[in-house]
């Protein structure tokens, strides 16, 4: 039985430290007050009622001065600071499982709940949190403390890649420069390939399993569907969806396993290209949504009722946050967990070495076929007897 791989991670801290958004004021906005530039640059991170709280309650400067005033005039070039009030993150979990390590690169088993680079409510709660953290408590035990904050920067492990906050398995990190650099390059020609270049030589493989609603008939297929933005009500920039006018994107589709009696398909996929929530959109668009996937459904779109909930509650005259912003009605976003996706396998020329990598996340019970599982229940099976028959005789 192989030794347990390495665990870190250090737990949350209850409060997170807030954050600071520094604006500069451009000549268009000249000579308006503070109170019109938030509301109307701003208006969808709070009302205009949620402004006139946050400015009232001292959480903007202007020119480094605290200004409660709304009708303060802003003059162009002037640099505003909004500091958005520390706040308790929802729960995510705060341990990695190292996979693999070098002066290079770090694999880690990142486990489903957690997100990886910071966004919306998750600011401090993310992978690239434990990962600074870790590398500054190395580097604060080793000879390493010689060098300087700036000079520490460069080894921080930098994912190169992103998994759905409700997505577990695979997540490659790059620690020296060079390896930031080329594996960069990889992950964005396989990320952006299009239509004419899907087929060429790829830097990266990269399979995961899903389980799927419903019983997919045919034993293989690959999905080419193009997959773009399309408005969504508290997404900005709008929702990852099927779309005729997005970009070319292929999934390949291998079944695995059939469950009659619980209706859902066990499948892997490989991605050749890289495109926010492709997995779960493309199975969605075939008609096999991801079993509890929260968002997506046949189609490969979002629930309309989602939507029209969302249009119904987050209003003008709505609730505030701690902050004045809008509170968030209970409706699905891209970041909600439930379904079942693991990255299991990514396979990669290491960045210096140029060696073939392979590395592999171990699966959960829920993504093994019944043959898998009886598999692993054998080898405890065996090392637990093992381990029985290691153990001193008693007295």
């Amino acid at each position: 039985m192989a030794a347990e791989l390495p665990v870190f991670g250090v737990p949350w801290p209850d409060l997170n430290d807030g954050i600071f958004y520094k604006d500069v004021v451009p000549p268009e906005f000249a000579n308006c007050t503070l109170l019109e530039y938030y509301s109307s640059r701003y208006k969808d991170s709070a009302s205009r009622h949620g402004w006139l709280w946050r400015i009232n309650n001292g959480q903007i400067t202007v020119d480094k001065m605290v200004v409660t005033s709304p009708n303060a005039v802003i003059r162009s070039g002037s640099i505003l600071i909004y500091h958005r009030l520390p706040w308790k993150e929802p729960f995510a979990p705060f341990k990695l499982q190292i996979l693999y390590e070098d002066n290079d690169i770090l694999a880690v088993n990142k486990p489903v709940g957690l997100q990886v680079l910071p966004g919306g409510v998750f600011q401090q709660r993310t992978v690239l949190s434990q990962l600074q953290w870790r590398s500054t408590d190395r580097d604060h035990n080793s000879r390493s403390y010689l060098r300087s904050d700036r000079e520490l920067s460069l080894f921080v492990p930098s994912p190169v890649h992103r998994l759905g906050r409700g997505t577990s398995g695979v997540l490659l990190c790059a620690i020296s420069q060079i390896a930031k650099s080329k594996l960069a390059a990889d992950f964005a020609f396989d990320s952006f390939a299009s239509s004419r270049c899907i087929m060429a030589k790829r830097h990266i493989s990269k399979t995961y399993r899903a389980l799927v609603a419903g019983i997919i008939s045919i034993n293989e297929i690959s999905i080419r569907h193009p997959i773009g933005r399309i408005p969504y009500p508290g997404v900005a920039k709008g929702l990852y969806a099927v779309s005729e006018s997005g970009k070319q994107s292929q999934s390949n589709v291998k079944i695995l396993w059939r469950s009659e009696e619980h209706n859902c398909t066990l499948v892997e996929v490989e991605i050749l290209t890289g495109r926010p929530h492709q997995i779960r959109i493309h199975l969605a668009y075939l008609g096999h949504p991801l079993l509890g996937d929260p968002l997506y459904v046949s189609g490969g779109k979002p629930r309309e009722n989602l939507c029209a909930q969302f249009l119904d509650t987050n209003q003008e005259q709505g609730d505030l946050a701690d902050d004045g912003g809008f509170q968030k009605p209970v409706h699905a976003v891209p970041g909600d967990c439930g379904y079942q996706l693991h990255a299991h396998r990514l396979r990669f020329s290491h960045p210096v070495s140029d060696k073939e990598m392979e590395i592999i996340a171990t699966l959960p019970p829920s993504l093994c076929t019944p043959d898998e599982v009886l598999t692993v229940q054998t080898r405890y099976s065996v090392w637990n007897k093992r381990k029985v028959n290691r153990l001193p005789p008693s007295g």
